[in-house]
């Protein structure tokens, strides 16, 4: 008996290891999920925006699209986007952005929308860094740039303030980390650690000392609210505001006002 109980102990162990393995050679499949159709600034209504070659310190291709702001004493929205689409499907909101008076950064990542490479937390890193030395490089300094993160962005979005002090940093429908928001039932116990790209945003966000804001939809079934709570609680600064939207899920928030928000917020330069 005690040795069927030790063989069975041992199957379960060894088919618990074999899920662990195979959650780390795929986690980022997981993760991930680019479309590399290219997309057209015109096709997309912000003609006024071309797009821009740039490579990464690591050597792999990258850029976006880039309209300049109208005046110079507007500040220039850099924004990182979720983890599927490219830069194409967050036109709309580049759009009210460049129509509110704001130069505007659509950063792509490696892997998405014709980009070549694989995505990854370091690779992401590596993209938006590139993003914001070449807009340095044009005379945009890092007081006048506003960090946009949105979803899976609002850990790049993070990040990027440990290298700078930009004007402000909104974070739309951000979530703690990522071990955190998986379910129990898809990453059980102590598989955790095999997660190699993390976005711990909930380590990094206490360091932050310029203007937040934190905008999140209650009826979000992707990233629960209380994540941005959470994270807008551990925000240790004068200027943070919020905006919670009762009837938004993760992908709708501008559809029921979040870009008038966000936009009040960028113009006042979050104060």
């Amino acid at each position: 008996m005690i040795k069927i109980v030790i063989q069975a102990i041992l199957a379960f162990g060894g088919l618990y290891l074999l899920f662990i393995g195979l959650l780390a050679l795929n986690q980022r499949g997981m993760i991930y999920h680019p479309d590399p159709t290219p997309a057209d600034p015109a096709e997309a209504d912000v003609p006024e925006m071309v797009p821009v070659p740039l490579k990464a310190d690591d050597g792999w291709p990258v850029g976006g699209w880039y309209a300049p702001p109208r005046n110079s004493d507007k500040p220039t929205v850099v924004f990182f986007h979720g983890n599927s689409g490219t830069v194409g499907s967050r036109a709309f909101k580049a759009r009210a952005l460049l129509d509110a008076g704001f130069g505007v950064f659509l950063a792509e990542y490696r892997g998405y929308g014709g980009m070549a490479g694989k995505p990854s937390e370091k690779g992401l890193y590596a993209d938006a860094r590139a993003v914001l030395s070449w807009l340095i490089s044009r005379g945009v300094p890092a007081s006048r740039i506003a960090l946009y993160g949105e979803s899976l962005g609002a850990g790049v979005a993070l990040e990027m303030t440990r290298l700078m002090d930009p004007l402000l940093v909104v974070l739309e429908c951000p979530f703690t980390s990522l071990p955190d928001l998986a379910p129990p039932y898809v990453l059980p116990p102590f598989a955790a650690l095999a997660m190699v790209d993390r976005f711990d945003n909930l380590s990094k966000i206490g360091a932050l000392k310029v203007p937040l804001l934190v905008v999140h939809g209650e009826q979000d079934e992707t990233v629960p609210v209380a994540m941005a709570r959470r994270l807008l609680a551990a925000a240790d600064m004068d200027y943070k505001e919020s905006l919670f939207l009762p009837n938004a899920h993760h992908n709708d928030l501008w559809d029921h006002g979040a870009g008038e928000k966000v936009i009040d917020f960028i113009r006042r330069g979050g104060k």
